[in-house]
């Protein structure tokens, strides 16, 4: 399974956990949420609502058939507002993203997902589930749409300040990653920086490519320019996380003011119009390449469980994609494979 692929759900999920959906979160609350939660069950998804159980009840209501879909309610009467610190969540046990974490801990659910404030979705994984062994700081691995198909990015904002060493880590993880989920036997990873040449770049990138290359397990191409993200020239790109948010709403600003500049220019006269009408099927297949709700929610890879943190503005698109990806991943016994892949990677070095 690829990344830009149609997300499907997997085999038997009737036999298997349910995903923990904080269905309050994020800037539209409920409704994108139970939207989202519901065409997810539709295609198989168990899915549990963790949130103030009245207005999840009441926004529920409005879809029909939801009796004899996979779809429970937990109650959680607070949430943390998009607005609101991240340390919060260590004074507040009721709220929807605490829960929702418990109930992966407790094995009573297989996944986290969460739309809401990604610094707790981070936050609390971080201090529910805690760190996988070996693993300093958990990163957030998210698509890049690029020429030869999406291209795995991370940190892409769980850490602004980072060592050599956590890049080294996350580039083990970010290869058992595409090993385990999309099958990918021997991804290449590239690091960025202003350069492609060994000598170049800041403190961090010199000292991390050094790493990098002693490192076994892993398929380093070496350093990458940022031309190459989008150009596909390695599988994985890894950089710090304040550097990592800022190339992925960059391409994310710039798609949209290129899909918009293509529009403007389609419906700028009458012949355009119809040059329009002949280009519009392969239009909106570029468009869904790059549209954000295609991918879901992104991986916060290194912590013990299955955590996925969303847009704050994700529509109900991007929660179903979200949940289907972590369903995927549970049925892939991932975590477990990737403890394995860990332990046997520590046991190899020398």
């Amino acid at each position: 399974m690829t990344a830009e692929s149609e997300i499907k759900a997997a085999p038997d999920t009737a036999a298997s956990l349910p995903i923990a959906l904080d269905a309050v979160g994020g800037d539209h609350g409920a409704v994108p949420n139970v939207e989202g939660a519901v065409m997810a069950a539709k295609a198989g998804v168990r899915v549990t609502l963790v949130g103030d159980q009245v207005k999840l009840h009441a926004e529920l209501s409005k879809h029909s058939g939801i009796s004899a879909l996979p779809l429970t309610v937990v109650d959680a009467p607070d949430v943390i507002g998009m607005d609101e610190h991240a340390s919060d969540v260590r004074g507040r046990k009721e709220a929807s993203i605490n829960v929702a974490a418990h109930l992966v801990k407790a094995g009573q659910a297989a996944a986290l997902v969460s739309m809401g404030h990604s610094g707790a979705t981070m936050a609390a994984s971080l201090l529910i589930l805690g760190r996988l062994p070996g693993i300093d700081r958990p990163a957030i691995l998210t698509y890049i749409p690029a020429r030869t198909g999406p291209v795995a990015l991370l940190d892409a904002g769980a850490n602004a300040d980072v060592k050599a060493s956590y890049l080294a880590q996350w580039a083990q993880l970010a290869s058992l990653y595409l090993r385990v989920i999309e099958e990918r036997e021997n991804p290449t990873v590239g690091l960025l920086s202003i350069g492609e040449e060994a000598h170049k770049g800041s403190a961090l990138t010199l000292e991390a490519h050094a790493l990098l290359r002693q490192q076994a397990g892993i398929n380093f191409y070496g350093n990458i320019e940022g031309s190459d993200i989008f150009k596909g020239t390695t599988d994985i790109v890894l950089t710090d996380g304040f550097t990592g948010n800022i190339v992925l709403k960059l391409a994310e600003g710039e798609a949209r003011v290129l899909l918009g500049w293509v529009k403007d220019a389609l419906t700028s006269s009458p012949r355009a119009k119809l040059g329009g009408l002949l280009v519009r099927d392969g239009l909106r297949a570029i468009s869904e390449r790059m549209n954000p709700s295609t991918y879901g929610a992104s991986i916060l890879l290194g912590v013990r469980g299955l955590s996925y943190i969303g847009h704050g503005s994700a529509d109900a698109v991007a929660v179903k994609n979200a949940l289907l990806r972590a369903s995927r991943a549970h049925q892939s016994r991932f975590i477990e494979r990737l403890s394995e892949g860990l332990a046997g990677s520590n046991s190899a070095q020398p």
